[in-house]
C-alpha cells in the first residue's frame, strides 16, 4: 500500500517545476524552432542568444552545444545588494520580486515568467530563485565569473531568508497572520511543514482556550440556577415556619 502524500509540493517538485523557467543561451552549434506543448522554441544560430525553457538549456550545456547566461541578478554585485537589502533595510519583510513585465503573452502566468533570462531586473529575486541558481551552478558553473562568491551569497541569502520566515511563524498568532510577499517557491515547501506543525498547535490551543471557556459558562450558569433555587427553597421554608406558629 502506498504512503499517503504530504500536502503541498515537495522540494524535488519545485525543483522540477523551476525548469520551465526561461534562461538566455549562447548557442554553439544551429538548432532549428521546436514544437513543443508549451509553444515553438526560437533558432538558435551562433552567436546570437535566444531565451529557451531551463530543461532544454540544460540538455544543450550537457551537450556542450550552448552556454547558459546567468541571469543579472544571479551576479556577485547583485546578490550582495540583495544581502544588504535583506539584514539591513528589511527586518521583518522579504525584498519585493520582479514586477511582471508589460509585454508578457497571454500564454505566460506567474510564476513561469520571463524573471530569469539576460534582461531580468538585477534588483529582485524571482519565484524560483533559489532552485534555479542551485541548478545552474551545478550544470554550469564554468559560466560563471565567480560561481565560489554567488554560492556564499545565496547560502547567506537562504540562511537570512529561512530565519525571517520562522521568526514570523513564531509571532503567528500575536500578528493574525504571515508575511509571505516575496517567498520563493522553495523556501515555501521547505517551510510548510515547520508552518503547518506551528499552525496546528496554535488551532489545537485555540480549541482548548474555547472549551476551558465554555465548561466555565456552564459551570457559571449552574452555580447561578442553583443559587436561585436554594434561595427559593429558603423563601418557602420561611412561610412553613410562619403557618406553624399560627
Amino acid at each position: 500500500m502506498a504512503l499517503p502524500l504530504p500536502p503541498g509540493l515537495t522540494p524535488s517538485e519545485v525543483a522540477f517545476l523551476c525548469e520551465m523557467e526561461l534562461v538566455t543561451v549562447v548557442p554553439r552549434q544551429r538548432l532549428e524552432s521546436l514544437e513543443l506543448l508549451g509553444g515553438t522554441t526560437p533558432a538558435l544560430i551562433p552567436p546570437h542568444r535566444a531565451n529557451i525553457p531551463l530543461w532544454l538549456a540544460l540538455v544543450l550545456k550537457r551537450q556542450k552545444r550552448a552556454n547558459i547566461s546567468p541571469p543579472p541578478w544571479l551576479h556577485p554585485v547583485a546578490l550582495t545588494a540583495i544581502l544588504e537589502f535583506e539584514t539591513e533595510h528589511s527586518k521583518d519583510a522579504f525584498s519585493p520580486p520582479p514586477a511582471p513585465p508589460r509585454d508578457v503573452s497571454n500564454t505566460l502566468t506567474a510564476p513561469f515568467l520571463p524573471s530569469a533570462v539576460a534582461t531580468a531586473p538585477n534588483d529582485a529575486l524571482p519565484y524560483h530563485w533559489l532552485e534555479l541558481g542551485t541548478i545552474l551552478l551545478e550544470v554550469a558553473p564554468d559560466d560563471f565569473e565567480d560561481p565560489n562568491a554567488v554560492r556564499r551569497l545565496m547560502r547567506d541569502l537562504r540562511e537570512v531568508r529561512m530565519a525571517k520566515l520562522r521568526a514570523g511563524v513564531d509571532v503567528l498568532e500575536a500578528a493574525g497572520g504571515v508575511k509571505m510577499n516575496g517567498v520563493g517557491g522553495m523556501e515555501v515547501a521547505e517551510g510548510r511543514s515547520f508552518i503547518g506543525g506551528v499552525i496546528d498547535g496554535l488551532r489545537k490551543i485555540g480549541a482548548a482556550k474555547e472549551s476551558a471557556r465554555k465548561d466555565a459558562e456552564r459551570e457559571e450558569g449552574a452555580g447561578v440556577r442553583a443559587g436561585s433555587e436554594d434561595a427559593t427553597r429558603g423563601g418557602y421554608d420561611d412561610e412553613d415556619e410562619d403557618m406553624d406558629l399560627e
